[in-house]
């Protein structure tokens, strides 16, 4: 079950916006990857959060920080992620 976050209109960083354009995806892709994502669990860095999912048949992991008071779910960063 996803908590209620999941559901947050999505902001993105200009971390973000930069690692997109180095990586190749778009926002598009990315917001698919994200109602693809097959689970979750925290991040390293408090408040944030691992969001585990695919594009292009490969693993990426998308990390997102909600925001309560905005109502936001922020997402940070997104990787592949070789296991």
């Amino acid at each position: 079950m996803w908590p209620e976050w999941w559901e947050w209109e999505l902001a993105f960083t200009g971390h973000l916006e930069l690692r997109m354009e180095q990586r190749g995806i778009t926002e598009v892709e990315l917001r698919s990857m994200l109602q693809r994502a097959s689970g979750y669990t925290p991040s390293v860095v408090e408040g944030r959060f691992t969001i585990e999912t695919t594009h292009r048949d490969r693993p990426w992991i998308v990390i997102v920080e909600p925001d309560p008071g905005d109502r936001l779910l922020v997402v940070v960063t997104a990787y592949e992620h070789n296991a």
